[in-house]
């Protein structure tokens, strides 16, 4: 069953990191991939540009309406994904919680809900 790794952190502790913590921080991420996608795990990610590059699109009485930034503020922004094959939900869990930044973040684990299968029908 596939999952995704929602990664979740403050990119304001990004910014203040010195140039030899990103590239610590960056040879942890590449360390991580290399082993799921090595354990046949890894089906995709990548990392998102910061929130401020966001565009919010809506749909009101027909009308299409865009914002600049993310949805709505919050503590922690999406920073970004792992697609992932696993066998159950307790094996996505054990994966998410390698992630570098779960360390300081979040990582939000949602099964993938194939087209035509009922969401409630793809818990692991």
């Amino acid at each position: 069953m596939q999952y995704l790794m929602l990664i979740y952190s403050q990119e304001a502790n990004f910014a203040r990191m010195t140039p030899q913590e990103v590239a610590a921080m960056s040879a942890e991420f590449g360390k991580y991939t290399e082993e799921i996608t090595k354990a046949g795990k890894y089906r995709g990610g990548n990392r998102l540009a910061p929130t401020a590059s966001a565009t919010t699109v809506r749909v009101r009485d027909g009308k299409r309406v865009t914002t600049d930034g993310p949805f709505a503020e919050t503590k922690e922004q999406l920073g970004g994904y792992y697609l992932i094959d696993a066998k159950d939900l307790d094996e996505a869990i054990a994966l998410a919680a390698k992630i570098p930044s779960a360390r300081f973040g979040l990582i939000e684990v949602r099964p993938i809900v194939e087209m035509g299968v009922r969401a409630d029908s793809a818990k692991g």
